[in-house]
């Protein structure tokens, strides 16, 4: 009887795992130098924000998988800290991920967060960026992070980003001097 519950759940297992994999396998990443997908979303405090806004700005739009995890906290807290270095590169960072409205709310007043977090929970955003991912069965944003130049075209891509390090790779592609 052991074994047959240790099989079903080894299958379940892998079941689950395999469907994340396949989730994030077949979504298509925009490369560097392509036009960046337009999008507008939602942020914290409910305001619309859409991407158009920011022509004439860096953009660092990175994608995460929850709010409130050790990884996504250590990532978001970098992009806190680094936004006077990225205001004096003409940078703003927006963050996306599929969790709802009230879970950024609860995000930015837990961790001191002043920078937009949009809420994608209809999956369109984190799709069109290739980014949309799972685990265990669970959907959730891939972490990726995509800088856009002020002309709106993909810079460069980080796929499968480290937290600790994301503000820094970003700060460092962006030329000084605006």
């Amino acid at each position: 009887m052991k074994k047959m519950l240790l099989f079903a759940f080894a299958a379940t297992l892998m079941a689950a795992v395999t469907f994340g994999t396949a989730r994030a396998d077949d979504a298509t990443v925009p490369a560097a130098g392509q036009a960046a997908p337009t999008f507008t979303l939602p942020s914290q405090d409910g305001s619309p924000i859409s991407l158009s806004q920011y022509k004439g700005k860096w953009v660092a739009l990175y994608f995460y998988p929850k709010d409130m995890t050790q990884g996504c906290t250590i990532e978001a807290h970098n992009f806190q800290n680094a936004l006077p270095q990225l205001d004096a590169k003409n940078a703003v960072v927006l963050g996306v991920s599929v969790d709802s409205l009230d879970s950024h709310q609860q995000f930015c007043a837990k961790d001191g967060l002043t920078f937009h977090l949009l809420s994608d929970t209809e999956h369109k955003v984190v799709s069109m960026y290739g980014s949309l991912g799972g685990r265990n069965g669970v959907v959730m944003a891939n972490r990726n992070t995509f800088l856009i130049d002020p002309s709106g075209k993909i810079a460069k891509v980080w796929v499968g980003v480290t937290p600790a390090t994301a503000a820094s790779d970003v700060l460092a592609a962006i030329p000084d001097g605006k």
